[in-house]
């Protein structure tokens, strides 16, 4: 089976190399590290750290290497050995300057069943946490064959995910079935999991790893990138997290005169676009420091804490396009006043929980001039927000602590 996997693979490579080449060539993927995405594993990445049961976390790209940053000191108190793989170029990036001190991180292989063997063979692990998703079919069967168990942590399979996996259930199904459990968002992520598969007793509802990491004490010193940019701290600020081209023209002429923004765009091919229409705007990548405009850029990895840490209002990029919205809760958790648009689909969960608290303004781009001008002049309901979303996080925390415990219960004595 794992041979026509293979041959899928592979065949589906070259039908779409038109459309898959210029675009690695556009966004600069063609730079990445290939012998890691081919399953080797230098030397010096599989130095061992504790004698415990050796844990490999997936987590695809920045959004799920941020997720587990309270799992991971949970896993190495209790003396585990923790390996992250990660998929992405930035999501590399962001890994390593978060945890590279105290675990191995490496690449993630493309799914061809002799990248894969050599990747398992090298690193040797006793269990494997998938962070939200992202289930591979030779991976999986791999894992199986080796009896690795595999769990998924913060469960997130959306209803447009799961239309796409129905597509292909023959290829999914057996992946799922594959799984230990599933530590689920809500009941209905964990009712799609059951439908592609997963037992239903090993789909639980959990909640969210991101909950746990969002807390006013952890929130980063702003001050370092403030006096690197020239932000100027007594005059309030606006900061966009993860935002897209759609969306920068329209922000920038609702910020109110005499309001400084910082923009953060999603993606790096994204960033000249944005420094264009941000005209006059200090680029961090530059290394400038100040702007006449009040308008800020941050085209770097890893730096959006700090800003959120700086920031009056907080407004949540790619909800005013249809690109399914970011994360809120970082900016909530460090008790900011927090707003989104309507395209939020692909957080549904903590949106249902912040909409119950009252929690988070949502709005459109025609009437986000007004909301913002309102926030800003009224400090008392900017308070009354962030107190809101604070209580609203704190109750919902505790998956990582579950996750922890479900990968040591999978790894044995």
């Amino acid at each position: 089976m794992r041979w026509l996997v293979d041959l899928a693979w592979i065949m589906l490579c070259v039908l779409l190399s038109p459309v898959l080449v210029p675009r690695l060539l556009m966004r600069g993927w063609h730079r990445t590290d290939w012998a890691g995405r081919r399953g080797r594993v230098s030397s010096a990445e599989t130095v061992s750290r504790g004698e415990g049961p050796h844990i490999l976390i997936h987590a695809v790209s920045v959004g799920e290497v941020n997720a587990i940053r309270t799992l991971v000191p949970l896993l190495l108190s209790d003396g585990c050995r923790v390996t992250i793989s990660v998929t992405t170029d930035t999501g590399t990036t962001q890994a390593r300057r978060l945890y590279g001190e105290t675990t191995q991180v490496v690449r993630y292989p493309l799914d061809l069943s002799c990248w894969v063997a050599r990747f398992l063979n090298t690193l040797r692990p006793d269990v494997v946490a998938f962070v939200e998703l992202e289930l591979w079919p030779n991976f999986t069967r791999a894992c199986a064959r080796r009896g690795i168990a595999m769990q998924v942590i913060g469960g997130r399979l959306s209803s447009r995910s799961a239309r796409r996996y129905g597509l292909i259930a023959w290829l999914v199904r057996p992946m799922f079935r594959r799984l230990a459990g599933v530590h689920a968002l809500d009941e209905d992520c964990a009712g799609r999991f059951r439908r592609f598969g997963v037992k239903a007793d090993s789909a639980r509802v959990v909640g969210g790893l991101k909950w746990d990491n969002a807390a006013p004490s952890t929130a980063p010193d702003g001050t370092p990138l403030a006096e690197a940019m020239g932000i100027d701290v007594c005059r309030p600020l606006i900061v966009v997290g993860s935002s897209a081209p759609e969306e920068h023209a329209s922000i920038r002429d609702a910020v109110p005169e005499g309001v400084q923004l910082l923009c953060a765009p999603r993606r790096p091919e994204w960033w000249d676009e944005a420094a264009t229409v941000l005209e006059g705007c200090a680029r961090r990548s530059a290394g400038d420091c100040g702007s006449a405009t009040g308008r800020f850029l941050l085209d770097t990895i890893g730096e959006l804490s700090m800003a959120y840490a700086l920031a009056d209002v907080v407004i949540i990029g790619r909800s005013f396009a249809a690109r399914h919205g970011s994360d809120p809760v970082e900016p909530l958790g460090m008790g900011k006043a927090v707003v989104c648009g309507g395209a939020m689909s692909d957080f549904q969960t903590p949106m249902r929980v912040l909409r119950q608290a009252d929690a988070i303004v949502e709005t459109t781009l025609e009437a986000l001039p007004e909301v913002l001008a309102g926030l800003l002049k009224n400090n008392a309901k900017r308070a009354d927000l962030a107190a809101r979303g604070c209580d609203a996080i704190k109750a919902a925390q505790g998956a990582s602590a579950a996750a922890a415990n479900r990968l040591l219960e999978l790894a044995g004595p």
